[in-house]
């Protein structure tokens, strides 16, 4: 059976919308949750990156949006609706690592730029999707957070900072749209092996005078099982919460991160 968005009609195929995802973890979650037979949109800000995903794919469903900007993403979510007719997942990947730095070199400039990206994509994203989804009756949202929205992190305030604010987020719209039956959840992996936890490693590395190697080193044993969080482990988490088998989970900060222990820096004591 179908329903209606407005005057769209709604297919039985469910649909997920992925920021940040024409690459790296990104990418992962959509080609996860495509396999599972889900009609997958992604929203990228990289033109290149988005060219390639749609040049890979059979239906060139990567979109070109800023997540920073409130027109931009309502833009872009109008056009999906109007291929698609409904929005049953979000996931609000998208993100920048920030600067690597103590607070008092934090720039006002970087400061905004990670939270904007990190924190008030999320926000744009789902302000404009939860009255699909209320309109439907039905929606998963899955905030990626961060280990280090659970516990802190040195010499990371402004990514902390946004990580931390999306558990909250997730609580307090878990609470709020329960009662729609919408769910929302928070992952909160560790380091994901990729370039983006490389970027970051060389940027400590230099900053401390050590090889890159120490670092990763030292970001392995800080969780139990000593090991970095793959994309895989990622994607397969959102897979589980957007379906069945999730049903009754919502407002969780879930870590996959190996049990961390710490996220302090041994290097910082020497």
């Amino acid at each position: 059976a179908s329903a209606a968005v407005g005057t769209v009609a709604v297919n039985d195929q469910h649909v997920a919308v992925v920021t940040g995802g024409a690459s790296g973890i990104g990418a992962g979650i959509a080609s996860a949750l495509s396999a599972d037979g889900l009609d997958v949109f992604v929203l990228d800000n990289n033109p290149l990156h988005v060219e390639a995903y749609n040049t890979s794919h059979a239906l060139a469903r990567a979109r070109l949006c800023d997540v920073t900007s409130p027109q931009s993403v309502s833009d872009e979510i109008a056009g999906i609706i109007q291929v698609a007719g409904r929005i049953d997942v979000l996931v609000n990947n998208a993100g920048v690592s920030g600067p690597t730095a103590p607070v008092e070199d934090v720039s006002p400039k970087d400061w905004q730029q990670t939270l904007d990206v990190s924190l008030s994509g999320a926000f744009h994203l789902t302000r404009v999707i939860v009255p699909i989804m209320k309109a439907q009756r039905t929606g998963v949202i899955i905030n990626i957070s961060s280990n280090a929205g659970l516990t802190g992190c040195p010499n990371r305030s402004p990514y902390v900072a946004a990580k931390w604010a999306l558990i909250g987020l997730t609580k307090t719209w878990a609470m709020e749209l329960g009662p729609h039956n919408i769910r929302v959840n928070a992952l909160c992996p560790a380091s994901v092996d990729g370039p983006r936890i490389e970027g970051v490693i060389e940027r400590d590395a230099t900053s401390r005078g050590v090889s890159a190697e120490q670092i990763r080193q030292v970001y392995e044993q800080q969780s139990s099982l000593q090991c970095f969080t793959q994309v895989e482990d990622v994607a397969a988490m959102v897979c589980f919460l957007a379906s069945r088998h999730g049903a009754r989970i919502s407002g969780q900060a879930i870590g996959l991160d190996g049990h961390t222990e710490t996220l302090a820096n041994w290097l910082d004591s020497r």
